[in-house]
């Protein structure tokens, strides 16, 4: 192949970028982004960079990755912009891409052998990665509203810590998932009126199951947040500024800032017509290699082994096995990551590896749930099979490191 080009200027786009080179691809490197920004860190967004702190970053490997994304790997946190970059000029130089920048792409023909972008220029190509990522649900008529915002990308950030900036607000966020909560955090930190609306009985518990779920849940009034549960919302007020959340069952919350923590959609629109197979994502076997040959998809938009895992960790693993496949015309090399994210909340860390089933027990391994921090683990006939800590790093990543290396493609599991 001569020409490669990377649809996506994401996490996962600049690390199929790295393992181009470093798997010997000497040839013509395109990188699309539809964002105007170099590839930068999203899992701050949520946290150090509304707060205006410094720290480690982390998240649930969402703020996109959801892994929102401290981890291993990960960047320093801080409220500077310049603490996101994921690139600088010496790797940049190295890396000897040409960027297309605040440029969407529109199109991948039949053949997979040209990308066609948005302002009517085309890029001809020999392979083709897909790593567009995913974008914010919307919540229905909210966009129309000042003050409610989504929280993924940079943009997102830069208004919703401006709005913050303003003085004491009262702040709903909807969706009380790890980007919900870790947005929550922050605001109470910053000293606004937080309640969080989770249509749910309880959040997180198709992660983490109903046990666990309930004694994360008690970490929003341990930090100064109002937690609602079971309450879907009906609509919003407001005209021009948003006013009031009204609830399924007629409450209205007043507000002055909405946040919409309801998840995210792939980024599969510019794909209709290429004849790829899409559903929740690119459909691509174990290796991360679609139906159309010379191309691979990674990432928040990648449906790997008919999982689709929108996690810091999958994003950053899975470039490898893609790329080695890529550069071999088809599939040598599976992806065998272990399921693992975390998240900064109130305070605390909390982090999750494994793959949990309904019907597994839980064990309290170390400290306690009322306690400063606890280990869990998941089992599953005397087995091991996933692992949840609040506050107990060491030993999570002891138990981390076990699992791993029994871990099986995500289709065997």
């Amino acid at each position: 192949m001569r020409t490669v080009t990377v649809v996506g200027a994401s996490l996962a786009g600049l690390y199929a970028a790295r393992e181009l080179r470093a798997q010997g691809f000497d040839g013509r490197l395109v990188i699309v982004g539809e964002e105007p920004h170099r590839p930068y860190d999203r899992p701050p967004l949520s946290k150090e960079f509304l707060t205006g702190s410094t720290g480690s970053t982390g998240s649930a490997g969402a703020t996109g990755q959801t892994g929102s994304t401290g981890s291993t790997g990960s960047t320093g946190g801080g409220a500077d912009e310049g603490h996101l970059a994921l690139t600088d000029a010496e790797e940049e130089g190295q890396l000897a891409a040409e960027w297309l920048l605040g440029t969407r792409a529109r199109g991948l023909d039949p053949r997979g052998r040209t990308v066609l972008l948005e302002d009517g220029r085309t890029v001809s190509t020999d392979g083709v990665v897909i790593a567009t990522g995913a974008s914010a649900r919307r919540l229905p008529g909210g966009a129309a509203l000042a003050g409610v915002h989504t929280l993924r990308t940079l943009d997102d950030a830069r208004a919703l810590r401006a709005e913050l900036a303003g003085g004491p607000r009262r702040v709903v966020v909807i969706g009380g998932g790890f980007i919900g909560a870790e947005t929550a955090s922050s605001c109470a930190t910053l000293g606004h009126d937080v309640t969080v609306v989770e249509a749910a009985p309880l959040p997180l518990v198709p992660q983490l199951g109903r046990e666990m779920a309930e004694v994360c849940a008690a970490l929003h009034p341990r930090g100064g947040t109002r937690l609602i549960t079971g309450a879907p919302v009906a609509r919003l007020h407001g005209t021009p500024a948003v006013t009031a959340v009204e609830l399924g069952d007629g409450r209205r919350l007043p507000a002055d800032v909405v946040v919409v923590g309801i998840g995210a959609v792939p980024n599969t629109g510019w794909l209709a017509g290429s004849t790829l197979a899409l559903g929740d994502g690119v459909l691509c076997d174990d290796g991360c290699v679609t139906a159309l040959p010379r191309v691979v998809a990674v990432g928040d938009v990648a449906r790997v082994g008919g999982v689709r895992a929108e996690h810091w960790t999958s994003a950053t693993q899975q470039p490898a096995v893609a790329v080695r496949n890529l550069l071999a015309g088809r599939t040598v090399d599976r992806a065998r990551p272990l399921p693992y994210f975390w998240s900064d909340q109130y305070g605390s860390r909390i982090q999750f590896a494994g793959r949990r089933r309904d019907g597994d027990t839980v064990r309290i391994a170390e400290g306690s749930t009322g306690g400063d921090g606890f280990l869990a683990l998941y089992e599953r006939d005397g087995v091991t099979t996933a692992a949840l800590a609040v506050d107990r790093p060491r030993p999570f990543m002891r138990i981390r490191r076990e699992l791993a290396r029994t871990a099986q493609p995500a289709s065997a599991a």
